[in-house]
């Protein structure tokens, strides 16, 4: 059973909990395609951009990762364990990727900053969720020893996007204060339709990409949090959108006057985006 703490207001005021972390230049916001879990285990163009990705990171005080396989219908939970376990949430895969470790610690007193600045929303604290495949996978390679805090916060998936959005930008001002945000999903990401085989990618799934490529450039808010309205080929490419939240997450993070960079802009396996981006220097 789901270790939640009962309260769901911190014990501790903000302006204490603020203290735990130091005033910073503006920390980058990420959104990663994670992809298959096979990237792990990979060298190969994704991983190697993740690592180069990764290099170029500031020192942060905190990663905070928003992932698209930790779901919680009915609210939003945050990680505060003091080790984070590693969660191998897929099946069918070769025992090597059973295998993979990544070490790393939470951090009590930022899950609570987290969780006073989403104290509206009643974000609870949850002791037992460890890391998941969407952050350990790709932290791998972007921050393969980190020696900061990595913590979590789950996605409402019963929440509309408009609302996510709101949620998620109550956080921005934690970026100045050492926290590295990074969504990890794939906007397109239709596994029914996977060439496993290999092969181009479906019309569609590069229609789409494209869309949303050139919304994101030019921060169309109120176009990708409404995907199914505006683009014909969301249905298709975007079946459910679990794998979009943590696009949406990201998106609300930045700031009025900032800009994207994307990479790793390829359709993988025919229907898997794994088009990512990085607020630029």
């Amino acid at each position: 059973m789901m270790n939640l703490r009962p309260e769901t207001v911190p014990t501790h005021s903000l302006s204490d909990l603020t203290n735990r972390l130091v005033p910073s230049p503006r920390m980058p916001v990420l959104f990663v395609g994670h992809g298959n879990p096979m990237n792990a285990l990979a060298d190969n163009t994704f991983t190697r951009e993740w690592e180069r990705v990764g290099a170029g990171l500031p020192d942060a005080q905190a990663i905070v990762v928003i992932s698209a396989h930790w779901l919680t219908p009915g609210g939003t939970h945050i990680t505060d364990a003091p080790r984070n376990p590693i969660i191998y949430d897929f099946g069918g895969f070769p025992d090597e990727l059973y295998r993979v470790k990544y070490e790393s610690h939470g951090d009590e007193q930022v899950a609570r900053l987290l969780a006073e600045h989403l104290v509206e929303y009643e974000a609870r604290l949850d002791s037992q969720w460890g890391l998941d495949h969407g952050t350990w996978s790709v932290l791998k390679f972007l921050a393969p020893a980190p020696q900061v805090p990595v913590l979590q916060i789950s996605i409402d998936y019963s929440m509309p996007l408009p609302q996510l959005y709101d949620l998620f930008a109550r956080l921005r001002d934690l970026r100045r204060r050492g926290v590295v945000f990074i969504g990890s999903g794939n906007i397109v990401h239709a596994l029914g339709r996977v060439r496993w085989g290999g092969g181009p990618a479906w019309d569609w799934a590069q229609e789409f990409d494209t869309q949303t490529a050139e919304a994101l450039a030019t921060r169309d808010v109120a176009r990708l949090v409404d995907p199914y309205r505006n683009w014909s080929a969301a249905r298709i490419a975007v079946p459910t959108d679990d794998h979009y939240r943590p696009m949406v997450a990201a998106l609300s993070l930045l700031e009025a006057d900032e800009e994207i960079g994307f990479f790793n802009a390829e359709i993988d396996l025919g229907s898997i985006g794994m088009r990512s981006f990085i607020t630029a220097a």
